[in-house]
């Protein structure tokens, strides 16, 4: 038999052609170390704040010393100082009062007007539209004393209704323009083929068009929950009496002027934070589709 030789060159040749592969390879793997980084550093900044709130409401000793990274006692003494002697649960009720009627008149009024302006054709209409985005670009603060004014005259100060109902100005214009969209998606045959089956426009409105836009109604609710749910300035502003106070006012109440109890804070800002997790667990589902088809629809 005839021994084949090997060409030096050859040899050199076969990991110089591999080389390419192993740049290839750490450069891909480097990419994907870097973005497992950005992904955990993403995560900690978002997920800190809240470990920092439940920690501390949950430290025995945040009174006495402020917070801590990692709590040594653990005690729910801090949430029973928050709603017996700060009042907090009072504070929640009539949050949840005023969010709710918020939520559920800018969701009938929203989708009536939406209806309106999607399907009627009438005079000033597209004057009706800017003047709706032209209320949502002014700036809040600049409302605080003609709306305290207008409360005034109307003796709706310190009532929960007046609150919930400047709370329904401001959440407004945003349901509308998003509501119109999602109405706008309707195809009008669907409208016309009930009625020629004979149902009213009451009917189809209730049993054709709400289960429709049901997806749009639950996402406007959600900013319109957040919005009444959060403001401070307004509910500051209008109630002066402290058994009509929300929670953003009665939060203040634990920072004291030279101290303030971190405990209390943390454990009142847990409870703040509760209502509004259960409210997106229960509406998750729609909310994510409402927010799909009002992106492609809209």
């Amino acid at each position: 038999m005839t021994a084949v030789a090997t060409s030096p060159s050859t040899t050199r040749a076969r990991p110089a052609a591999s080389d390419p592969v192993r740049r290839r390879n750490r450069r891909h793997r480097t990419t994907r170390a870097l973005k497992a980084i950005g992904v955990v550093a993403v995560v900690v900044g978002a997920t800190f704040p809240a470990y920092w709130m439940i920690s501390t409401a949950f430290d025995a000793e945040a009174a006495r010393r402020g917070a801590q990274l990692v709590p040594t006692h653990l005690t729910l003494d801090n949430f029973a100082r928050v709603i017996d002697d700060g009042g907090f649960g009072l504070y929640l009720r009539n949050s949840l009062m005023v969010a709710g009627m918020t939520v559920v008149a800018s969701a009938l009024v929203a989708l009536l007007a939406a209806v309106a302006v999607a399907r009627f054709r009438f005079r000033f209409r597209t004057a009706v539209l800017v003047l709706v985005l032209v209320v949502q670009m002014v700036p809040l603060e600049a409302l605080v004393i003609p709306l305290f004014l207008q409360m005034r005259t109307l003796e709706m100060l310190n009532s929960l209704i007046g609150l919930a109902i400047v709370y329904l100005a401001f959440s407004l214009p945003f349901a509308i323009w998003m509501l119109r969209g999602f109405v706008a998606a309707v195809p009008k045959e669907i409208e016309e083929a009930a009625y020629v089956d004979g149902a009213s426009w009451g009917r189809m409105f209730w049993s054709i068009l709400v289960p429709l836009v049901a997806p749009g109604v639950v996402a406007t609710s959600v900013f319109s929950f957040i919005t009444a749910w959060n403001e401070f300035i307004f509910a500051l502003t209008f109630m002066s009496d402290s058994a009509k106070f929300t929670v953003a006012v009665g939060l203040q109440k634990f920072f004291g002027e030279n101290t303030t109890d971190w405990g209390a804070v943390m454990a009142a800002s847990t409870l703040i934070t509760v209502p509004v997790l259960v409210f997106f667990v229960v509406v998750q589902r729609n909310l994510t589709s409402g927010l799909a088809a009002g992106a492609v629809k809209g």
